[in-house]
């Protein structure tokens, strides 16, 4: 067989399509969406290769019509997921010894089928499983996860290509092996990207892995699964579950060769999970990898100097785009008082501006949040703000569930910085903002980094650069993810790495090679050329 060493195409991030009216990609989607809309689709397990139909199904709705059904899952037994911890293991000592370059064409294939003929399917099985608008689909099911793919083929070449000093006589060289056993990955409804990203990033690394994709974003998943099938990904490596959350991590952490998980959902589960890990620990043959993205109170701070035009449209983007289930969505705003009545004014009439429905129509911003239990939450915050003395919603706060799980984007301004809603994480369509004094610009930073468990992203407005240093400093801890006069949304792979800490997760950074390290466990192996023959050394004498 011949050998090279062999160059990736370097990565680019995938254009953004503008779907702009009477455009081919706009009337693509739309003609795609429809079909999809008219059809049901059947979504099997996956395991070793083959679809399983266990006979235990639960349906697929739209959030933005929720009578609408637009298929069927099959949840897996016990036995089932103990079938795909089995097939793993026997595929992965094919899959660890494939030559890097051939798990690299895999991946590879898969971006590009996303970025053609997959790319409008992907999209509107967003907009109508996950009611993401068209804008929000694009730049996530198709664009961020093409970029994942790209662009962690090009880190896994830089880090093989990461090698320690060797000399004359003795040859080091470090071999990145896959983890020992099987990576279980974890994925919520909010980002298509990240559904596939989890188990391609260990996939690529040489791992195998069980999959279990959120309930509300199965329907994405599927065509995620096609793709990677259509590229090439060899039976075992990827094996997709679904069904009881709690049966199947109790069964995949059962077992021995349990050895890393990859995760991104809620704090309070990715902790249980974690304790779960350390119960088990004497089980297991190696020390499990756990990577975890979990929950966020992200925040917009604006001092006097900055621009209010530019703040609120911040506010307007980061807080209510996919209506506010973005785990970096911005959901506690501190504004200074000398500002305040300026952002107001341009914040409530850009709210008021925005159009609100199914994704189908695209002149709307916002449609509906992910499911009932979502929509029950939020309105109990919002009714609760509307009886509160401290508290004032000055837009929003109407909602409606008779077809869909609408709530209109919500504005609350509040007199105490510790109100429930500056501090809970709400993951829906509510910001509250606390005005502060112009002079308490430090206090009020550090009130910032007090609030809340969460350290995941934020952003500050500022054209004074003095204040601007000064708030990077006292806010170091405070966001993984940090912005200057920018909204606290919208990492790009390989530009902003993601992730944060304290309850935000272990901040391993998707879209960056620290996440792939992750992966991999190295082996040193040192060649000496001419061994040794005599023990003594030469201070023996």
């Amino acid at each position: 067989m011949g050998k090279g060493f062999f160059e990736v195409p370097v990565a680019v991030n995938e254009p953004v399509k503008e779907y702009r009216p009477g455009s081919p990609e706009r009337e693509e989607v739309l003609a795609t969406y429809k079909k999809m809309y008219n059809s049901t689709v059947e979504v099997p397990l996956f395991i070793n290769g083959k679809n399983v139909k266990t006979g235990d199904t639960a349906t697929m709705s739209c959030p933005h019509d929720h009578k609408h059904i637009l298929g069927t899952y099959h949840k897996a037994t016990k036995k089932n997921v103990s079938d795909a911890i089995e097939t793993a293991l026997k595929a992965r000592t094919d899959w660890a010894a494939t030559p890097w370059e051939q798990r690299a064409g895999i991946f590879l294939r898969a971006a590009e089928l996303i970025a053609g003929p997959y790319r409008a399917k992907i999209n509107a099985a967003t907009m109508l499983g996950q009611s993401k608008n068209i804008y929000q689909a694009e730049i996530d099911a198709a664009c961020e996860l093409i970029d994942f793919l790209r662009f962690n083929v090009q880190f896994m070449t830089e880090i093989y290509a990461e090698q320690p000093e060797s000399t004359s006589g003795a040859w080091n060289r470090l071999e990145y092996r896959p983890l020992e056993g099987f990576i279980y990955a974890i994925t919520p409804f909010n980002f298509t990207a990240i559904a596939g990203n989890l188990p391609a990033s260990a996939a690529l690394m040489g791992n195998v892995v069980v999959w279990k994709p959120s309930d509300s974003q199965v329907y994405s998943a599927k065509v995620i699964l096609d793709v990677f099938k259509e590229a090439g990904v060899p039976a075992g490596v990827i094996n997709m579950v679904m069904g009881d959350p709690v049966m199947i991590t109790d069964t995949v952490l059962a077992s021995p060769d349990f050895s890393g998980l990859h995760f991104t959902g809620s704090t309070h589960v990715f902790k249980d999970i974690w304790q779960k890990i350390g119960t088990n620990i004497h089980n297991y043959k190696t020390y499990p990898r756990i990577v975890g993205e979990t929950g966020g109170k992200d925040f917009i701070v604006a001092h006097k100097t900055a621009n209010p035009q530019q703040v609120a449209t911040a506010i307007a983007r980061g807080a209510f785009e996919f209506q506010g289930q973005k785990c970096s969505a911005a959901s506690r705003c501190y504004i200074s008082k000398s500002i305040w009545e300026k952002v107001k004014k341009i914040l409530i009439a850009d709210v008021n501006s925005f159009k609100m429905g199914t994704p189908e129509d695209m002149s709307n911003f916002i449609t509906a949040v992910i499911h009932e239990g979502s929509f029950k939450k939020l309105t109990k915050y919002i009714d609760q703000a509307k009886k509160d003395k401290n508290a004032e919603i000055v837009v929003g706060g109407n909602y409606d569930k008779s077809k869909g799980y609408f709530i209109e984007p919500t504005v609350i301004v509040t007199k105490d910085p510790k109100y429930a809603t500056m501090c809970t994480e709400l993951f829906g369509p509510v910001v509250t903002i606390y005005v502060f004094e112009d002079k308490d610009w430090e206090k009020t930073l550090h009130l910032v980094d007090e609030t809340g468990e969460y350290a995941l992203t934020g952003a500050v407005f500022s054209e004074d650069r003095y204040a601007l240093e000064k708030a990077v400093r006292i806010l170091e801890n405070a966001a993984g993810n940090f912005y200057i006069n920018d909204k606290p949304t919208g990492a790009v792979v390989g530009q902003q790495p993601f992730g944060g800490a304290r309850a935000s997760g272990t901040n391993d950074k998707a879209g960056s090679k620290l996440n792939l390290y992750r992966w991999v466990s190295p082996r040193m192996v040192k060649e000496t050329f001419v061994s040794p023959t005599d023990y003594k050394y030469p201070f023996l004498g």
